[in-house]
């Protein structure tokens, strides 16, 4: 659900948890996040290359995750495009002042999907809270 919520935000166009696509250049033997006991009896991974999820569901290790915001479309530059109405292809110039990143204007959205992710589970099953 963290993934869907996410996704939903306009322009985010990437996600990976943990290591995420830097896994793929990884062994087995170093992507693998063993697991162990620790001293108040919380089973635990010794690393968290899995970034909090294993399989859809929560490890109990922290979850992180990374996201890919696309550029802003709003540019100063002409675009080329299409009028449908008159099937003909146009040039567009974006008069408006571009945003010159979408990233901080993402960042409260992606902290609310997550925090709406959580306590969608929580209410889902109390008894694990």
């Amino acid at each position: 659900s963290i993934a869907q919520l996410v996704f939903g935000i306009p322009g985010v166009r990437g996600l990976e948890f943990g290591d995420g696509f830097r896994t793929a250049k990884m062994t087995g033997s170093q992507c693998n996040d063993p697991f162990y006991v620790d001293d108040h009896g919380h089973v635990k991974t010794q690393t968290n290359h899995h970034g909090g999820i294993l399989g859809g569901i929560s490890s109990g290790m922290p979850i992180c995750f990374d996201i890919a915001v696309k550029p802003t479309a709003s540019i100063q530059k002409p675009q080329e495009t299409v009028d449908y109405s008159a099937m003909t292809n146009e040039v567009l110039q974006s008069g408006d002042a571009p945003h010159p990143c979408l990233v901080p204007e993402a960042v409260p959205s992606v902290e609310a999907a997550m925090c709406i992710a959580l306590v969608s589970h929580m209410l889902d099953y109390p008894n694990f809270i």
